[in-house]
């Protein structure tokens, strides 16, 4: 057993006397974030090359600050994103709702399918849709500057000059591309005004612009998602948007056949609980 090992115990115990989800986990991203390895590679490090910055991460998470801000990073399928404060950190849920955009898209008989993704926050849908399809071209839209510089970093690093990212918003966005979009995704504000979320790592260090939906209901954000997919998409393509576990009833009503949805269906997260809506648009 090293010393940055029975550090790390230590560490772990105190994390989970603060309530920390995985404190183990988070005690390791942290060593080895400071001290430049992987986590496999912990037991490598050296009694002399101990780095007592170690313990201000601890400190830091042990008051609840995302790990993702400690470390700088979030992962997101198979990728490592630069997250900080300003931008939402994307969630293993989201991760499922990707993956069926992902999945539909291998399915369609298009050579070079278009993908719109709105509310695109720290980028994590849009480039995991541009590593994962094979010649898709993917349009990330974020209006808020600070998720807008966050999501920049991160294509810059992995787009692969196949997103493309637009600073609008997301009720009147790209204009330009109506009626041929092949798919458009999003995980918007959803989260209804005055409703105070569980987690302090949410609900103290994400940006609320990120988190609170506008209505009475917290949900015009969908709605407005809702009309853009319809005015983008093409006869055929496909939508699914994300929404809180209690929502699935009312996100669904919200894609109604008088607007020439179809095949619409509340899809579950890995929890079983509902997580997002998708739809076909405009065929029968």
């Amino acid at each position: 057993m090293t010393f940055l090992l029975d550090e790390i115990a230590l560490a772990t115990a105190r994390l989970a006397e603060a309530g920390v989800p995985s404190p183990r986990t988070d005690a390791e991203e942290i060593a080895a974030c400071v001290h430049g390895v992987r986590r496999s590679e912990l037991h490598m490090v050296k009694d002399s090359d101990f780095d007592a910055l170690f313990w201000e991460g601890v400190a830091r998470r042990e008051s609840r600050e995302p790990l993702q801000h400690i470390t700088g990073r979030a992962y997101f399928r198979y990728l490592s994103l630069e997250v900080g404060p300003g931008v939402f950190v994307p969630r293993p849920e989201t991760e499922v709702v990707a993956g069926w955009a992902i999945e539909r898209l291998r399915e369609m008989d298009v050579a070079s399918p278009v993908v719109v993704d709105l509310g695109t926050g720290s980028g994590a849908i849009a480039l995991s849709i541009a590593q994962e399809v094979a010649l898709a071209t993917v349009h990330a839209v974020e209006v808020d500057p600070d998720a807008y510089r966050w999501a920049k970093r991160n294509i810059l690093e992995h787009g692969q000059g196949r997103v493309h990212l637009h600073p609008e918003d997301l009720a009147d966005a790209l204009s330009e591309l109506n009626g041929q979009a092949d798919l458009v995704i999003s995980n918007p504000p959803y989260i209804p005004p005055g409703a105070i979320p569980r987690d302090p790592e949410v609900r103290d260090y994400d940006p609320h612009r990120a988190l609170y939906g506008s209505g009475s209901d917290g949900l015009d954000e969908v709605r407005a998602v809702e009309r853009t997919a319809r005015r983008l998409l093409r006869p055929g393509g496909f939508v699914a948007v994300e929404h809180a576990d209690q929502q699935g009833t009312p996100v669904y009503l919200i894609f109604s056949e008088d607007n020439g949805w179809r095949d619409v269906r509340s899809r579950q997260d890995l929890t079983r609980r509902d997580r997002f809506v998708t739809a076909r648009f405009g065929q029968e």
